[in-house]
């Protein structure tokens, strides 16, 4: 019976001990290092893999998941599966997501049920190559206690922590948020710039969120904009709004004052393009709009002609993935 406990307490004490590298998150120590994703990452990348993955992609994303028939579904999960054995990591990923949420939504589409564990295993497999978004994806699962990984905050906290020292802006903005709670409103903001830095949309729309409650009003209206680009439909309803009538809901009259001398107006068009481009992203937040700037400048500029929404996008790439 004593060996019978001795075996469990190491078995249960492994389950929660930190990997080496690996150190526990306090909010007491000074912030870590801006980490960059990209390079922890494989500098190749197989072209049949990648184009696999891509434009399988393309089709999950094309629609609202109710939408997608049986056939789209399952060539969804064969091509994902396919270009993932082939070792592509964007393909991982997204079979990663799969195994957490299922594929197909009805019973018409319904092509896999969920099983966390496979999702967890994958994320493991990135964690142990050093990929920052499955060590991030590690710390979900620690936090929340699902696919075979024990509920643990602090290791999952250790994870975040080891997560954005590598890069994920999901992980810098998960400490943004720790060091606002905590009072630390530099380092947060610091977190987010991390963030912010590396393309990531709901960074630069709390940092434009920020910058307008410190009456830096074009500042603000700049880091919107720049959201949009990084695919964030809520700077994308922050600017449809802004230029419906010339200035944000509840604003005082001396914000009023300001926006209309830095030129800023009611604008139908400006504002029913970004309606449009919000549309566009509540269907596929994977969107990026690179040449926004080409087809929706903010004011002075004129706004040229547009045909869609594509005028505005990049070609179909990919980031740092996540759940």
């Amino acid at each position: 019976m004593g060996a019978t406990f001795i075996h469990r307490y190491l078995q249960e004490r492994a389950l929660h001990s930190l990997p080496y590298g690996f150190k526990k998150f306090s909010l007491s120590d000074p912030i870590p290092l801006c980490g960059r994703w990209k390079e922890h990452m494989p500098s190749k990348r197989d072209p049949v893999a990648y184009n696999l993955y891509i434009e399988a992609r393309k089709v999950w994303r094309s629609k609202i998941g109710w939408q997608l028939t049986r056939a789209e579904t399952t060539r969804i999960l064969t091509d994902v599966g396919k270009a993932a054995e082939l070792g592509d990591w964007g393909a991982r990923a997204l079979l990663a997501r799969f195994y957490l949420y299922g594929l197909g939504v009805l019973e018409s589409n319904h092509v896999l049920d969920a099983a966390p564990e496979k999702g967890v295993e994958i994320a493991r497999m990135a964690a142990a190559e050093g990929q920052p978004w499955g060590v991030f994806d590690l710390g979900v699962a620690y936090e929340h206690g699902y696919g075979g990984a024990v509920h643990d905050p602090t290791l999952a906290w250790a994870y975040f922590l080891r997560a954005a020292e590598l890069g994920s802006p999901e992980a810098q903005m998960a400490l943004a948020s720790a060091y606002g709670q905590a009072g630390r409103l530099a380092d947060a903001e610091a977190m987010q710039q991390c963030a912010y830095k590396q393309g990531h949309g709901l960074a630069a729309y709390e940092l434009g969120i920020k910058a307008e409650l410190k009456t830096r009003y074009m500042d603000a209206i700049r880091l919107y904009q720049e959201g949009v680009k990084f695919g964030s439909k809520e700077s994308a309803a922050s600017l449809e709004l802004l230029f419906k009538d010339g200035y944000s809901p509840g604003a005082t009259d001396e914000e009023k004052v300001e926006l209309r001398r830095l030129g800023i107006r009611a604008d139908p068009e400006r504002k029913s393009r970004y309606n449009v481009i919000y549309d566009a992203l509540e269907i596929n937040p994977d969107l990026r709009l690179g040449r926004l700037d080409e087809v929706l400048p903010l004011p002075p500029a004129k706004l040229p002609r547009w045909s869609n929404v594509n005028d505005a996008a990049e070609p179909e790439s990919d980031g740092p993935p996540t759940y």
